[in-house]
């Protein structure tokens, strides 16, 4: 195993960045988002990003408490969750999308991916459970 330190915690706090500038964006401009639901409004947008970071807060404090794999796969799980933001599109097309709105979904799907990558590169360098117990 490498002894350089994986970038999984500085992924993570790009992407809760991200995430918290598309959110944040949704919110304060939720009427000129073409086709959300009437009946979302800026509450519910902080609520959910609040949810959704949990998860990815939970994971890093697994991950730093010595359940690595399982504080992985639920940092990856938060990852995943970064791909939403594409639902967007299936509502309007990206034209009918400001710049900004734009910039926003693909600054957050692009941290995701990052994330995501990292994560699943840290889970293919974990020892199998038989070779850590064989060094023991």
């Amino acid at each position: 195993m490498s002894s350089r330190p994986s970038p999984v915690g500085a992924l993570l706090l790009l992407y809760l960045a991200a995430s918290l500038l598309h959110f944040t964006h949704n919110a304060e401009y939720l009427a000129d988002y073409p086709n959300l639901p009437v009946w979302l409004d800026r509450a519910d947008v902080y609520l959910a990003w609040l949810g959704l970071a949990g998860v990815g807060v939970a994971g890093w404090m697994l991950q730093r408490i010595g359940w690595r794999i399982a504080g992985l796969l639920l940092i990856g799980v938060y990852a995943v969750f970064g791909f939403d933001g594409l639902l967007h599109y299936t509502r309007a097309p990206m034209g009918a999308h400001t710049a900004a709105m734009n910039f926003t979904i693909w600054f957050e799907v692009a941290a995701a991916a990052l994330l995501l990558l990292a994560v699943v590169t840290a889970l293919a360098k974990q020892r199998p459970l038989s070779a850590a117990k064989q060094e023991r």
